[in-house]
């Protein structure tokens, strides 16, 4: 752990969702009268007191910008800064911190990549991406081809939300050059099989990046094992602060590939007539950088290590297991997504509701959902949907809460009827 990681939080390896919850100061308010049911995890997860004190201490004992300073401050504020690196370098299992650079979030992550790949392709080159997309994995891409000539492909889906591996066989060719998809859908919760699909992109030479943002709060990826080129995610998904995320990358393709923004920090020379770029990682990290925030990710990931993981996983998932047996209850009710590897994301509708009704009503009780399309528009398409509602659940969420919107669904149901 580096020096700003947890100090009092869960020091038990056992999994006990009350204790957890005491570390989660957001949780315990009201909202509306009623006591806080937070469910929309997918799109931003509560943050933990170890990660609040963690930013707090950087900002009263050590800030100041980094590595270019000549003083103690800055030579705290650059450990802590690189230590957090370091914290999430062996998160992912990645080979070196030269794979590890900073970025705003996913969706900055995504479009670096893609800009960088750019010179790559050229007219009639395929980037194949997949029906489940979020449109930050497929926007960045579009606009690379708008201005290569190459073309987004996108890989089908079955009905119940799982990946259609006939259709990516059948996608694959002589013109695919880069694989973009997915680890988890943000709205069917659906784990792709990520192993399969980089093994036949590898064979092909085919360059692969996989978007964490929805995997990493749910399970722990390992870099040396999946052997992706590009993973990317967020913090604020991962009970870490907003604005800053994560792209991990292969040193020789990000050797390889050019600066994104340029100024400070990305240099290594800077002359009227020519400049030079800084080594890995700090070529793509243009400026000062979000160090408060990196102390806050390296303080949520030292939280997470602070539980038990697998036991958690299993808290997780037995909280969808619950929804999923509840659903019968709500006639009408029917959820969107339906894949037998997934994480704890129930998207759903119900037959006469809008959704946006749905999440209004659902707030006066004090239950916090997601509704709309979710970034997604193009699987809505396929479901012949405007929108869901959706609850995502997070391993402080307990079965009396999953109880608790399934009882405010009928009150709902019943209003409406």
């Amino acid at each position: 752990m580096n020096d700003l990681s947890v100090a009092n939080t869960v020091t038990q390896k056992a999994f006990d969702v009350e204790a957890v919850r005491r570390d989660f100061p957001i949780l315990s308010q009201q909202v509306n009268g009623k006591p806080l049911v937070y469910l929309d995890n997918g799109a931003s997860a509560q943050k933990p007191t170890a990660v609040l004190d963690a930013m707090d201490r950087y900002y009263r004992e050590m800030h100041s910008n980094v590595h270019r300073g000549a003083h103690t401050l800055g030579d705290r504020a650059t450990t802590a800064f690189e230590g957090a690196r370091e914290t999430v370098r062996r998160f992912l299992n990645a080979a070196s911190t030269r794979e590890i650079i900073w970025t705003r979030g996913t969706t900055e992550a995504i479009n670096l990549v893609a800009n960088g790949l750019a010179p790559r392709l050229k007219a009639g080159d395929e980037i194949l991406v997949s029906h489940m997309e979020h449109h930050a994995n497929i926007v960045p891409w579009q606009m690379i081809a708008e201005r290569t000539g190459a073309k987004v492909v996108p890989v089908q889906i079955t009905p119940q939300g799982e990946l259609d591996m006939d259709s990516f066989y059948s996608l694959l060719n002589e013109r695919t050059r880069i694989l973009a998809i997915s680890h988890v859908s943000n709205v069917l919760g659906t784990i792709n099989p990520v192993a399969e699909l980089i093994k036949h992109a590898k064979a092909r030479d085919i360059i692969t990046l996989l978007d964490g943002a929805q995997a990493v709060p749910h399970f722990q990826p390992d870099m040396q094992a999946l052997d992706c080129d590009f993973y990317v995610f967020s913090s604020h998904k991962l009970f870490g602060p907003t604005g800053i995320g994560v792209l991990y990358g292969k040193a020789a393709l990000l050797e390889e590939m050019p600066p994104y923004q340029g100024g400070g920090e990305m240099i290594e020379r800077v002359t009227f007539q020519r400049t030079t770029w800084n080594t890995l990682p700090y070529k793509f990290e243009a400026g000062t950088p979000a160090i408060a925030e990196a102390v806050g990710l390296a303080a949520a990931l030292d939280y997470l290590d602070s539980l038990d993981r697998p036991a958690m996983e299993s808290a997780e998932n037995a909280l969808m297991k619950r929804a999923e047996q509840l659903v019968e209850t709500v006639p009408g009710m029917s959820i969107i997504g339906t894949a037998e590897n997934k994480v704890p994301v129930m998207s759903f509708k119900i037959e006469g509701l809008h959704p946006s009704d749905i999440g209004t009503l659902l707030d006066q009780q004090g239950i916090a959902i997601r509704t709309g399309h979710h970034c997604a528009m193009p699987l809505m398409d396929f479901y012949g949907v405007p929108g869901t509602a959706r609850a995502s659940f997070a391993f402080y969420n307990t079965q009396s809460e999953v109880e608790q919107l399934f009882a405010a669904l009928l009150k709902v149901q019943r209003l409406f009827a």
